[in-house]
């Protein structure tokens, strides 16, 4: 034996043997997750309600190795497994189940497992941003869209119709259907701001992590993100029944409504960008900004 070795080194060791290496933990992985990740894949590239994972599963993938490995981070082998067991039995319950929600849960949970496994807590915080993004990009269910669809097509209703109501132009509001005279402006489903509100998010939780510093300030951030979504939403839905009462019911329709909707989401992206900058000099001014 050396004069540099002990018992304990060797002990460390032989632990580290024994650990799988890090390519058969992958190969692992992705022979357990490979069908829910290709089955998430189409998802993105043929749902509406989920294209923005086209955009944020990329992102946190180049995000993950901007931020790099962090030097100081120590494995924590027994909170990986943990993780990781729960991960494949949720994989598992949901594939019994039919469930697809619970399956692409888990593959973001057995990427945390498999972080805590051979780098530990410090890397799995220096990874959060990522990890967040990822799990944003997972469809909802579509149960819960449905839940989450019906109130905001309605709030988006009387929203707008007490707008039209503002201008002076006679409305009256049935659920989702605005009346107008001579004609009737549905607010369907695909008009609820689901789909914006999803994007507004992802993009005010990317914000907050990239440009300001304060937790406070990045949730307060995601709050404005939301009111945003809702409120241009509404302004939409307004200008649609404006549009259709003193020019013509085909703007409420076709390629004049989709443009009119891409342009005030673009109004929204650039409404929450000026509030981030805002929110940017404030944490300056009272000196918690970035100095980096």
């Amino acid at each position: 034996m050396t004069s540099g070795t002990t018992p304990a080194s060797i002990a460390t060791a032989a632990r580290s043997d024994v650990r799988p290496p890090v390519w058969g933990a992958l190969a692992a992985f992705s022979l357990l997750f490979a069908p829910t990740l290709a089955g998430l894949l189409r998802d993105w590239w043929s749902n509406p309600d989920a294209g923005h994972g086209l955009l944020l599963g990329p992102l946190a993938i180049w995000l993950a190795w901007r931020a790099g490995i962090d030097p100081k981070s120590r494995p924590a082998p027994w909170w990986g497994l943990l993780v990781l067991s729960v991960s494949v039995l949720l994989r598992f319950a949901g594939a019994l189940a039919v469930e697809l929600f619970s399956q692409r849960v888990a593959i973001v949970g057995a990427m945390a497992g498999l972080t805590l496994f051979f780098s530990g807590w410090r890397q799995l915080l220096r990874w959060w941003l990522p990890a967040t993004l990822l799990v944003l990009s997972i469809p909802l269910p579509a149960v819960v869209l449905n839940q989450l669809a019906l109130p905001l097509q309605l709030q988006a209703s009387r929203m707008g119709a007490s707008l039209l109501e503002w201008r002076q132009i006679p409305v009256r509001l049935a659920g989702n259907v605005i009346l107008l005279p001579g004609h009737q402006l549905f607010v369907t489903e695909a008009c609820s701001g689901l789909r914006s509100l999803t994007a507004l998010l992802s993009l005010g939780v990317l914000l907050g992590a990239l440009w300001l510093k304060r937790p406070v300030f990045r949730l307060a951030l995601v709050a404005v993100a939301l009111l945003i979504a809702v409120l241009v939403n509404a302004v939409r839905v307004f200008l649609t029944g404006f549009f259709v009462f003193f020019i013509s019911p085909e703007m409420g329709q076709g390629f004049l409504h989709l443009s009119g909707g891409w342009l005030l989401f673009m109004v929204s992206l650039a409404v929450l960008g000026g509030v981030t900058w805002l929110v940017s000099g404030v944490e300056l001014r009272l000196g918690l900004g970035r100095h980096d």
